[in-house]
């Protein structure tokens, strides 16, 4: 593309096709001052501060030069005595409005940065009226009084992050800020994300934790650090604010991933690791305190149970422990649950200790439980278990379809893009039965009967074949297994599936054509899809869906199934599961386990292991005794939370690695202290196949220790002479034997940050579409498998007439044991809730905070019920994160016959007020 050349401060230089005069000054070393422009990425300059003006030859008028984009030939004053005046002028003007800079909100703020480089810190003229302090929050402070309206906060919320909570109210000088309709910001439809206050150059938005009580600045971070996220697959990058060894605060980094975004629990929901519950010592079970499944023990006082153990005591004991059972009992005797919140290296070590310590491949963790069956029918389909495109994509989209998945609550900064991309005009098809904040950035919300995936996913595919809307060139050179499609999907006819899953036969035809017609189509799917019986079955229509059309492989389209925790795509990689070693390299086969038996020199179990659940059943069955545990709650994420429970309190030796005493910790032998995310480095991959590096930020807490060092401690005492002298030595370990990291060294790694795998060379950036000329499998082609209309494994009865639904909320994770302990996150959602639709609630004459029982075959919870018209008749949501009330006591643990996923998301509930069933007793 040509550029253009122009002349600025008497010097030729160069502007690029759409730079502006500011983005070419900036680059030639120039500073210009900048209050209501942004160079953080996705901010479009607004030039209303005017604090930018220069000056351009044989113009009448000063420019704004954070808008204004150079011609040829075109000669530029960015310091003239008139663009300074004019610069000068505006800072005079905005600073008589502000409060004092010693006693203001944040002295240190971008604009009394510029009041110091324009030489105006003081002002002629009188201040307006302000506006008091809002306070409402429990995370951020509003301070008008330091609001010069420069409209960043606006942009922030409505074109970056799209929450559109924040506009511009009343008119001249009466014009504010406002939240809403003029509401307290801790009132209003705000969800926290923070990019107010990142964006704010004043300091009317701050973070709370940095003022007093007089709204004046007195915290400031000795140093900051580098990082990511702990939270979701979306692998945020981060930089923490530290303060006497504390975090104070987190920022957004321009990562590939977030571009600056982050959530509220990115933003806000880091100080659980200061928790005064976090565990420092290791501990040890009391003689004379046996297990009992329903047993409770405090947090704040485990003493009742435990008592404190030096380290060299508590590893002996925990090792001893096992490798007792595994010399009497046999190693199939024992089992181990590694983390998908632990690094690669954490879970490739812990794996491995399983797999040559312990003897067997009874080794799992939490991707059994969110989206193993959509691994199973990638596995099966095309030889791969990742996304075939990064969630970025669905901006070089015409149609995306979000199924099964709120991102908006699960997966906020991706769910930003993807509103990004509707503001661009693409057309979004949320498919859910359950309405969300996403649905009303859709073309279409398609609310089908819960459980009817297959039945809606096979008319759309049923229309797209018999309206020959196929793609029958990449059919013929990408796909295999279509002919037998083609035969099968006839009885599918949208006019039959129709009153399966409730969707008009028109509306599913003209979705489908929809997708199959677009330029670019993507799918995103979360565990709505695969926590079924049938979750294999919906993942195989999606990906015969992709198929049959050619949208993958191309910019905008393509497979992506959104990964839940921070670290279950690289979990998974790493091997952390029973089935494959890592890479996804089966256990079964010699020429593949070769390998590791060298490297590692141990002949390794050739039978795959036993998945979570069945773990869980084979501790019953008496088959398994012993387990290691380390970062997984099982005791509050499983399903049929009461037999998990008994399991754990019936093994006679277990072992948990932990922060915190958790209901899982409630029945261990031994409780060994390990480190937060923010106490290690590593590295972690994000749900883009973007391995990145985390950095050690502060040390762990009193004598708790590295999990790297704990798993290695607990791997010696096993009889395995290892000697890691870090991460990197293991992640090198590692890349010998996962050609997924071929080309991504340590070095790189830490040199880079981030890079996307598959990478073709160590000097070139990783691929992040996938599948552009084929599929690793052995033909090179995409394997089409049908899938016939099953019914979930427990429907509505008489008895229990209704369908619960079990998900998380925005401000809470997993099982809640850290964002519980988070105090922002917690002031924000403190106690249990269950959701339904204000129709259920009137006919069952109950009112927002009543208590319900909810009861189904496996057990009873009472919880309090909230309104919401997102929830469908019949249905009742449930998070899983609160252990008051946990929604885990009562789901069903039928499993997935192919990824042996528990049917989360589908059981039959009876749900009643508890005023009522008191009174009938």
């Amino acid at each position: 593309m040509t550029k253009i050349q122009f002349e600025l401060d008497g010097k030729m230089v160069q502007a690029r096709p759409g730079e502006t005069i500011w983005q070419v000054a900036k680059r030639q070393g120039t500073e210009i001052p900048h209050l209501c422009y942004s160079p953080a990425p996705d901010y479009r300059p607004d030039g209303n501060c005017r604090a930018c003006m220069v000056e351009i030859e044989g113009e009448r008028v000063l420019a704004a030069s954070c808008k204004r984009t150079p011609s040829v030939g075109m000669k530029v004053k960015t310091a003239s005595d008139r663009a300074v005046a004019a610069q000068k002028m505006v800072m005079e003007l905005l600073v008589a409005d502000q409060p004092a800079r010693q006693t203001s909100h944040d002295p240190d703020s971008k604009f009394w940065h510029w009041a110091e480089k324009t030489g105006v810190t003081e002002s002629r003229f009188p201040a307006a009226e302000r506006w008091t302090t809002d306070a409402s929050h429990p995370a951020m402070r509003v301070n008008l009084d330091a609001c010069i309206q420069c409209g960043l906060c606006v942009r922030a919320c409505r074109e970056v992050q799209v929450n559109d909570v924040i506009g511009m109210a009343y008119r001249n000088h009466g014009s504010k800020v406002v939240f809403d309709f003029d509401d307290p910001m801790g009132e209003s439809t705000c969800v926290a994300c923070g990019e107010c206050v990142q964006a704010c150059p004043t300091g009317a938005l701050m973070p709370a934790v940095m003022l007093d009580d007089k709204q004046t600045r007195v915290t400031y971070p000795d140093r900051k650090v580098d990082s990511l996220c702990p939270y979701c697959g979306v692998g945020c990058q981060v930089t923490y604010q530290v303060k006497d060894e504390k975090l104070i605060y987190a920022e957004g980094r321009d990562g590939p991933a977030n571009h600056n975004r982050l959530c509220v629990k990115g933003r806000f929901g880091f100080d659980y690791i200061h928790h005064p519950n976090r565990l420092t010592k290791p501990l040890v079970r009391l003689p004379h305190v046996k297990k009992d499944a329903n047993d409770q023990v405090d947090p704040a006082n485990p003493f009742t149970h435990f008592r404190e153990a030096t380290w060299e005591e508590a590893l002996d004991f925990a090792a001893k422990g096992l490798v007792k059972i595994r010399d009497t009992k046999g190693v199939k005797a024992l089992a181990g649950f590694g983390s998908a919140k632990g690094s690669n290296e954490e879970a490739y070590l812990f794996q491995k200790l399983v797999r040559t310590g312990f003897g067997s491949n009874n080794v799992d963790h939490c991707t059994r439980l969110c989206h193993a069956s959509s691994v199973a029918a990638l596995f099966e389909g095309l030889s791969s278990g990742a996304v075939s495109a990064p969630f970025s994509a669905a901006l070089d989209a015409d149609v995306i379809v979000v199924i099964g998945a709120n991102p908006t609550i699960n997966h906020p900064v991706a769910a930003t893009f993807i509103k990004n991309a509707t503001k661009n005009g693409a057309k979004l098809i949320v498919m859910d039965p359950r309405r969300q904040t996403l649905s009303r950035h859709a073309y279409k919300h398609l609310a089908f009967k819960p459980g009817s995936d297959v039945a809606l996913l096979n008319a759309m595919i049923n229309t797209i074949i018999t309206e020959g809307l196929t793609d029958e060139q990449y059919i013929a050179g990408y796909t295999e297994g279509y002919e037998d499609l083609k035969v099968k999907i006839k009885e599918f006819t949208p006019e039959k599936m129709a009153p399966i899953c409730g969707i008009p036969a028109e509306t599913l035809r003209e979705v489908a054509r929809m997708y199959a017609r677009a330029k670019a189509s993507i799918i995103f799917w979360g565990m709505g899809i695969s926590q079924h019986v049938h979750g294999t079955d919906n993942a195989r229509c999606l990906i015969a869906l992709a198929l049959i059309t050619g949208q993958v492989g191309r910019p905008g389209t393509g497979l992506h199934p959104l990964r839940g925790q921070n670290n279950v795509q690289g979990a998974s990689d790493a091997g952390l599961i029973p089935m494959f070693l890592p890479d996804y390299q089966p256990v079964g086969r010699d020429d593949m386990r070769g390998a590791f038996e060298k490297l590692w020199q141990k002949e390794l179990d050739p039978v795959r292991g036993l998945t979570v659940v069945e773990i869980m059943n084979a501790i019953h069955a008496g088959e398994i005794t012993g387990m290691y545990i380390e970062g997984e709650n099982p005791a509050m994420s499983d399903p049929d939370l009461q037999h998990a429970r008994e399991a754990l309190a019936k093994l006679e030796h277990l072992v948990v690695q932990d922060l915190f005493v958790t209901e899982t910790a409630f029945h261990a032998d031994v409780i060994l202290p390990a480190s937060a995310f923010a106490e290690k480095s590593g590295t972690f991959t994000n749900t883009d196949r973007r391995v990145q590096l985390a950095r050690e930020v502060i040390k762990p807490p009193g004598d708790a220790r590295q999990d790297l060092w704990i798993i290695q401690e607990i791997a010696k005492r096993m009889g395995l002479p290892w000697n890691y002298s870090g991460p990197g030595e293991v992640y090198s370990e590692m890349a010998q034997l996962m050609p997924s990291l071929d080309n991504i060294s340590w070095e790189r790694v830490v040199r880079e940050g981030a890079v996307t795998y598959p990478a073709d060379d160590p000097n070139k950036p990783g691929n992040e579409i996938i599948f552009t000329t084929g599929f690793p499998t052995e033909s090179g082609r995409g394997k089409i498998v049908p899938a016939k209309v099953l019914p979930p494994d427990e429907l509505p009865d008489d008895q229990y007439p209704m369908v619960l639904s079990t998900g998380r909320v925005l401000e809470h994770w997993h099982t809640g044991a850290m964002t519980r302990r988070a105090s922002v996150l917690d002031e924000i959602e403190p106690e249990a809730v269950a959701f339904m639709s204000p129709k259920d609630m009137r006919r069952m004459k109950l009112r927002p905070g009543d208590f319900i029982r909810l009861e189904t075959r496996r057990g009873a919870v009472e919880v309090k019920v909230r309104a919401d018209g997102d929830v469908p008749v019949n249905m009742v949501f449930m998070p899983f994160c609160y252990a008051e009330a946990a929604a885990n006591l009562l789901t069903n643990p039928a499993l997935d016959p192919f990824g042996k996923i528990p049917e989360f998301k589908f059981c039959a509930v009876r749900a009643e007020p508890v005023e009522m069933r008191t009174a009938a007793e």
